[in-house]
């Protein structure tokens, strides 16, 4: 197959750089084609036709941007197949997973057609001496998105259709092991009638991020990641005087209290903690019943549903996940499982030695149940971005609630409960920023903001919801005053006042 390029000014543009790497097909562990990585003149050369094609982007009528993103909206219905067979052969989830990913995403292109209401400016005449004055929103020009490989097309959505629907122009740079849907995306754009230079996508490894953070003709930059990256890019990018929002890890708590439908938290558990191969930072990572005579019974439940799951390629119809993303990912979450049993953990379901017929060569993790993980563990302490999850006991909520406190991540918390107070209680009290009662992932509706707490999210913004129109654009407050033909004025030292 054809190597993948970059897409810049409508166009797939092979750039400048000299260096390239690997997609893998992970279902296979065969490479698919080489990505093509730019350099700091492929990066100069998409911005400079993003800042030129932006002024008429950005000067551009609401209903002409609005035209633009409906149809887009409309094409990605269209290509939905096409699209999701892309995502799972280069990442390795299921094509009914990609496919909830993708309308998913559609939910932030729909609520992109907001943008003309989320930006309306406020108003007040004659505030005194018959001066109006009144506020606009402005798109802040180019924006860089680099999006991470677990959702090579619903992260970019979320981050870059606001941005457009704005008045932006966006420089993506998807994940180097998923390369291929951003390139899709640019060829949907132009043909919903996007001008070109408006979706640029330039691909590549760190250099490339670095290049983004310091180049002075991006204005913001939105990260979704790991954390220790999420921090270096936080940092250094507001170094440079660019707004900047980053979502990174997660290691969700699952509180199950004792009155709460055990069947239900187990359907939610097992769903919810090892879908598309638990490589989701919504993803429940441990599960935290309250009492012991809670944590049997659900064991009891939980380990039939697991045993009777099926992993596979990603074209199989009846698997329930398939491959982690890379041999390298497949090895740090092996030895993530090899430290938890050394500390004290009891393995309870065993997916270490995993092979599936056919594709001995993928990259496959069968799903592994952990019981007695601590707080001290690092297997606890630290996200595993793969089908392996723990269970931590605790004795009562107040426990569970400061378990899930102490953690250094607050992305998503879920309580399972029938007691109306004690889910009111959870609710208060856990610091986390999406918080699921008796619902396994708590990610909300395209219209509501996205984003954690504490190391979950560095910068005020969120991923979408009304704080990303606010994200992409800049406020300019303008007093007007029109005085009468006849109307003397005389200089004043004073400090003026409105009186």
């Amino acid at each position: 197959m054809e190597n993948v390029k970059h897409f810049i000014n409508g166009h797939p543009d092979a750039g400048f750089g000299k260096r390239h790497g690997p997609v893998y097909n992970p279902s296979t562990g065969e490479v698919l084609y080489q990505c093509l990585y730019g350099d700091a003149k492929t990066l100069d050369r998409a911005i400079s036709v993003a800042t030129e094609a932006g002024l008429s982007w950005g000067a551009a009528s609401h209903a002409k941007r609005l035209e633009v993103t409906y149809r887009f909206r409309e094409l990605i219905r269209e290509n939905t197949d096409r699209m999701a067979r892309l995502i799972s052969i280069e990442h390795g989830k299921t094509i009914p997973d990609a496919k909830g990913e993708i309308l998913r995403g559609l939910e932030a292109v729909e609520f992109a057609t907001n943008a003309p209401h989320l930006t309306k400016g406020e108003y007040s005449r004659n505030v005194g001496g018959d001066i109006d004055v009144f506020t606009v929103r402005e798109p802040v020009g180019v924006v860089g998105c680099i999006a991470p490989f677990n959702f090579p097309v619903m992260v970019p959505l979320m981050m870059a259709t606001m941005a457009i629907a704005c008045g932006n122009a966006v420089i993506l740079k998807p994940s180097e092991k998923v390369p291929g849907s951003a390139i899709l995306l640019g060829e949907l754009w132009k043909e919903a009638g996007l001008p070109d230079g408006i979706w640029n996508v330039v691909n590549g490894d760190k250099e490339m991020v670095d290049g983004i953070l310091d180049h002075p003709g991006i204005a913001a930059v939105s990260f979704v990641g790991s954390t220790p990256v999420g921090e270096y890019i936080y940092h250094r990018g507001t170094a440079n005087n660019k707004r900047v929002a980053c979502f990174t890890g997660g290691k969700n708590h699952m509180v199950v209290m004792p009155d709460a439908d055990l069947e239900s938290a187990a359907n939610a558990f097992v769903s919810a903690g090892y879908g598309s191969a638990s490589q989701r930072c919504m993803a429940i990572s441990l599960l935290l019943p309250v009492g012991d005579e809670t944590a049997e019974r659900l064991l009891e439940l939980i380990k039939p549903k697991i045993e009777n799951m099926l992993v596979g390629p990603y074209n199989d119809p009846k698997a329930d996940f398939g491959a982690v993303i890379s041999g390298e990912s497949k090895a740090a979450i092996l030895r993530a499982i090899d430290v938890a049993e050394q500390e004290g953990a009891t393995v309870v379901l065993d997916g270490r030695k995993l092979t599936v017929s056919g594709h001995e060569k993928g990259f496959y993790i069968g799903p592994t149940l952990l019981d007695r993980v601590t707080t001290k563990m690092e297997f606890y302490q630290k996200e595993v971005f793969g089908p392996a999850r723990g269970i931590v006991r605790t004795a009562s909520l107040e426990e569970a609630i400061a378990i899930t406190n102490a953690h250094e991540f607050g992305n998503g918390a879920v309580i399972y409960t029938r007691n109306g107070e004690v889910a009111r209680r959870f609710g208060m009290k856990v610091e986390a920023g999406m918080i699921g009662v008796n619902v396994p992932v708590p990610v909300p509706a395209g219209y509501f903001n996205f984003g954690g707490l504490r190391r979950s999210k560095f910068g005020e913004s969120h991923l979408f919801g009304p704080d990303a129109a606010r994200f992409y654009t800049k406020s300019k407050t303008i007093s007007q005053r029109w005085p009468e033909p006849s109307e003397q004025s005389q200089y004043s030292m004073n400090f003026p006042s409105n009186s």
